[in-house]
């Protein structure tokens, strides 16, 4: 399957940068300015990854938009024809201004929000505990993150899981689109504990006592 990451913001450079070195499948990088990208690309020697616009980043079946949740929204309200019967993984967290709290209200999650605006794609929900640097360097004293993977629909979340495996984390899936109401505000309790033991960004999960991922049914 083909996947693409629109964006080229830290996360947007981690996740290409992954895919490239680790990923099994075509990886597609849009950007709203490809010829800047095109350099970025030879300068993280790059060279197996496509650059494009966002526009053409979305004929892949696994697309990754790199988007703060806001720009998310109006992103999928814009391109919910060329979205349809694709797979749309949401990286994103609703954070506020100034990351003190969410946008999204207690038993709402913004995988959920997305899903309701895109009916006809399956929204994935993946790497939202997983921050940027972890991601850029996902190694930690010989020990790789988790990475909860959500979604409604079981064909789709298997398909991700499938294409991503090779990358340096475990995947695991996490259940259905609403349990990001728990995983998303999860996030902000390791954000205050990034800044209180002096680790931001450098943060992420790991379940102990999982022996094999249970994949997707």
């Amino acid at each position: 399957m083909n996947i693409s990451v629109l964006g080229t913001g830290n996360m947007g450079k981690a996740l290409v940068k992954r895919l490239s070195e680790k990923g099994n499948h075509p990886v597609r990088w849009g950007s709203r300015s490809p010829e800047e990208t095109k350099e970025l690309a030879r300068q993280l020697q790059l060279s197996n990854v496509t650059v494009s616009t966002n526009e053409e980043a979305l004929q892949a079946d696994i697309i990754i938009p790199a988007f703060h949740a806001a720009v998310l929204k109006e992103w999928a309200i814009a391109h919910k024809e060329q979205l349809k019967q694709k797979i749309v993984v949401d990286i994103s967290n609703p954070f506020n201004a100034d990351f003190s709290g969410f946008t999204t209200a207690w038993g709402e999650s913004s995988a959920e929000q997305l899903q309701a605006l895109l009916p006809e794609s399956s929204v994935i929900g993946a790497f939202k505990n997983t921050f940027f640097k972890v991601v850029d360097e996902p190694v930690h004293e010989g020990q790789v993150s988790d990475v909860l993977v959500t979604g409604n629909d079981e064909e789709a979340v298997k398909a991700f899981m499938e294409a991503v495996t090779p990358l340096p984390f475990r995947f695991l899936h996490a259940g259905k689109l609403e349990n990001n109401r728990t995983i998303e505000r999860f996030t902000l309790l390791e954000l205050e504990l990034a800044f209180r033991y002096n680790t931001y960004p450098y943060i992420s999960l790991q379940l102990f006592g999982i022996k094999t991922p249970v994949a997707a049914n």
